[in-house]
């Protein structure tokens, strides 16, 4: 097992992605509900939600955004749209991201002098658990890279799993078995970033 700080340094983007992994589907979903369970948020607001699709679950994602796609995507440009749906639909499985927004409105109400702090929140909770999760799916020896074709498949992929329509889907996080390095990325000098007060 690595260090958490070997783990972050070792998250990347990665596009190339396959079906054959070398870990259980168990330990995957161990990690994935460990994480939701534990990642923090503002009140205790547990507002985040996930779904992991493997097999056919999953192809149905990007099944759906394909069509959604073609019908919306220039016909001399689609080429390039569905070579890279096929790219995601090649990997193992998808976590879906959401944010249940019953709770946040419930939040709002409760506590009314935070009331428009909660839905930033809530996306700041749904991103420290996209991170967590995507560092815990590298950890595990697989590629992953993370997605935005919401609010255009929405209201399709919830039909399609029966999820509340209070679910708000946030991203969408392909993973599987890494096909190739992922390159290094350009990084501003740290200084530039982090300021030291001592």
């Amino acid at each position: 097992m690595r260090s958490f700080q070997e783990a972050v340094v070792n998250r990347r983007t990665n596009y190339a992605l396959g079906k054959q992994i070398e870990v259980l589907p168990a330990q995957i979903i161990e990690a994935v509900e460990n994480l939701v369970k534990e990642v923090p948020s503002a009140f205790n607001m547990q507002s985040a939600r996930v779904v992991v699709a493997l097999g056919d679950n999953h192809d149905k994602i990007w099944n759906i955004t394909k069509n959604i796609l073609q019908k919306i995507v220039p016909v001399e440009n689609f080429a390039a749209t569905e070579e890279k749906i096929n790219g995601f639909a090649g990997a193992y499985g998808t976590v879906l991201f959401f944010d249940e927004t019953e709770t946040v409105q419930t939040m709002q109400k409760q506590f009314a002098a935070y009331a428009d702090n909660f839905p930033v929140w809530a996306q700041q909770a749904n991103g420290m658990l996209q991170f967590a999760i995507w560092t815990a799916l590298t950890d595990l020896g697989l590629g992953a890279n993370l997605q935005h074709y919401n609010p255009l498949i929405d209201d399709q992929v919830k039909a399609a799993f029966a999820l509340p329509a209070s679910w708000k889907l946030i991203a969408q996080m392909p993973f599987g078995q890494p096909l190739q390095a992922v390159k290094a990325i350009e990084k501003l000098p740290i200084e530039k970033r982090v300021k030291i007060l001592a």
